[in-house]
């Protein structure tokens, strides 16, 4: 075929998949109308983690996974709009990664609302001001992000989903590199790039900051004062900074993870992983007694961290990731025989592993 018939095709294919979206639309806004009818949530992890397995099942490695599953993000996104509409809180302000990861899990076509702190992003889904929110809450290079953590102890909100989010840091000021003084960011970011800054920058002053996008702003503002800031390329095009190096992770795989944390429980999909929030009493060998549990009916720990309490000093609280859901053996026999064991034991969500 000509070049100009080749692209004929092409467009013949092109007014064809737009009418497909539209006839699928149809379905879609038949869905929102029994959702509603039956009050149940427009947002189902587990049904999109079926969906996402059959996608690849079809495509047979033809499409890049990555770019098709990105297509159907927005489709999805599409859908969300179509059965009512959805509410998002994140880390604010516009341009962190919290924003990208909410942009990264649920597209375009939903409202997406900036929070100044974590415990507003959690308060704001509890009072239903908001429908989810998008937490991080492990990072691969700098562990667990704490002031996340902690919210989850006094909160009756479950995590529904999870998503991982590659997190390429740059630096970014409207200075020359030698005239920076400070440099400002979230403490996960300076974190993740604690190798990179003594190498490069080891006199600098590093400033902790709410968020990247925060950093940023201020960056610019004090820019005649030395200052520049550690964040996304997005972060530095809102903020209006240039960017002076890239990649600046001291990992190359830095990730974070970021969940979704809402009022309902999800269903299981066949591949879950279970949060879990936990106490132990003060006597020899009590944590390893209970991780004891986990190895008799043969679950699989991802992750264990803890954190104080924050009422009683010495006092802390376990975080731990396994396999299975909670609503089927082997883990449900075991939250049972924990919940005897434990002085405070508390299920924080299971959600699709993809």
């Amino acid at each position: 075929m000509t070049l100009n018939e080749l692209r004929d095709n092409i467009d013949n294919i092109d007014a064809q998949i737009v009418e497909l979206l539209k006839q699928r639309s149809t379905f879609v806004h038949g869905v929102g109308e029994i959702k509603m009818a039956q009050q149940s949530p427009i947002f189902v992890p587990e049904r999109e983690s079926d969906m996402q397995d059959k996608l690849l099942r079809l495509n047979a490695g033809v499409l890049p996974e990555k770019g098709l599953l990105s297509i159907y993000r927005q489709i999805v996104s599409c859908s969300f709009f179509l059965e009512g509409g959805m509410k998002i809180a994140y880390l604010g302000p516009e341009g962190t990664w919290s924003h990208q990861a909410a942009l990264a899990r649920f597209g375009e076509s939903v409202e997406f609302f900036p929070f100044d702190s974590f415990e507003d992003a959690f308060a704001a889904v509890e009072r239903g001001e908001v429908d989810y929110g998008v937490i991080p809450i492990e990072n691969s290079t700098d562990g667990s992000v704490s002031q996340a953590m902690d919210q989850f102890a006094n909160t009756d909100l479950q995590i529904c989903a999870q998503m991982r989010l590659s997190v390429q840091n740059c630096l970014m000021a409207n200075i020359e590199p030698v005239a920076i003084k400070a440099i400002y960011s979230h403490p996960q970011v300076l974190g993740q790039c604690r190798d990179w800054l003594l190498k490069n920058y080891p006199k600098v002053e590093l400033v902790p900051m709410s968020s990247t996008s925060a950093a940023a702003h201020l960056a610019r503002a004090e820019a005649l004062n030395g200052a520049a800031a550690l964040g996304s390329s997005m972060t530095a095009e809102i903020a209006g900074l240039t960017v002076l190096q890239r990649n600046v992770q001291d990992k190359a795989s830095n990730t974070t993870r970021f969940v979704v944390i809402g009022k309902q429980g999800t269903s299981a999909s066949g591949d879950d992983r279970t949060t879990i929030c936990f106490s132990v009493p003060h006597t020899a060998g009590s944590l390893v007694e209970v991780l004891q549990y986990f190895k008799n009916h043969g679950i699989n720990i991802y992750c264990i961290g803890s954190r104080p309490t924050r009422d009683t000093a010495w006092e802390y609280l376990f975080y731990i990731d396994v396999s299975g859901h909670q609503l089927q053996s082997p883990l449900q026999d075991c939250i049972t025989d924990l919940r005897a064991h434990c002085p405070l034991f508390k299920v924080l969500g299971s959600y699709p592993e993809q």
